[in-house]
């Protein structure tokens, strides 16, 4: 056998090792901790795999098209728009500074669930298959962009949390993170407030860093985990157009269909 077939021999020898290892080890987990999905709560049949179970990720249905050329919410039917437009009537009559935005699905049962334990239960692993679905369901929001900046959290909340979601998820996106931005007033949360009132609280709120020289003149994306109604992304990006940024897209996991999805005049999602 030549070198080249006893290297392949041993690599393949180690991969069966492996995966062996790998069983045995979900299997005395199982028993042993019996962890349960993050998402639906069903004892994980391969725990080494991830926090959440194959059933629950499988489960994740996209954004059906078609869909508004700029906020990426679903429109009513391909015959009940203009398709020189292909915008719904909120990006018909707003002016936005956010070109196009898309995200992997609907803010709801299994995707909220998961978002929910990356952000606050800190399950930090999960933002790599998140990334994963991002690219393969917005792959034209990434095709061509420079780089990709994450949405950043007031250092405060940065020091409490531990971490920055939208960092972790843009880290895996396959194009270079540019941290251009900061967030230099703290806010209320989106959360407590109506949805009339949510880009007033987040004005100002963002400023530019050093390293915003890197993306002028470029097309960026910008990554959060969600969208709601869309104030945050829009403040982002109101900054990042005043640096010479030539096209600011935005990628989310998650998004509130129709953006001001409310009860008693407030939005049902965790605080962000």
């Amino acid at each position: 056998m030549g070198q080249r077939g006893a290297g392949r021999s041993v690599s393949g020898h180690l991969a069966s090792v492996s995966r062996t290892l790998r069983l045995g080890l979900d299997a005395l987990l199982t028993i042993v901790v019996s962890p349960a999905c993050a998402a639906c709560g069903e004892p994980l049949d391969h725990p080494t795999a991830g926090p959440v179970c194959a059933r629950c990720w499988h489960s994740i249905l996209p954004l059906t098209p078609p869909l508004c050329d700029r906020c990426g919410d679903p429109l009513p039917s391909w015959r009940a728009i203009s398709a020189a437009a292909l915008r719904c009537p909120r990006c018909r009559r707003a002016s936005r500074f956010v070109d196009r935005a898309r995200a992997v699905g609907h803010y709801d049962g299994v995707l909220r669930a998961i978002v929910h334990a990356l952000k606050y239960e800190g399950r930090r692993s999960l933002a790599r298959p998140l990334a994963v679905l991002m690219r393969e369901r917005a792959a034209d929001v990434l095709d061509g962009a420079a780089c990709v900046i994450p949405v950043p959290l007031h250092p405060s909340k940065r020091r409490r949390r531990g971490f920055n979601q939208a960092a972790d998820l843009a880290r895996h996106l396959g194009l270079p993170v540019v941290h251009a931005l900061a967030r230099v007033r703290a806010t209320v949360s989106q959360t407590d407030l109506p949805a009339s009132q949510r880009h007033r609280n987040v004005k100002d709120a963002f400023a530019l860093t050093r390293h915003a020289v890197l993306v002028t003149g470029a097309a960026v994306v910008l990554v959060d985990d969600v969208s709601t109604t869309g104030a945050t992304l829009e403040a982002c990006a109101r900054v990042l157009k005043s640096a010479g940024v030539l096209e600011v897209r935005a990628l989310t996991v998650a998004r509130v269909v129709g953006g001001e999805a409310t009860t008693s005049g407030r939005t049902t999602v965790p605080p962000t």
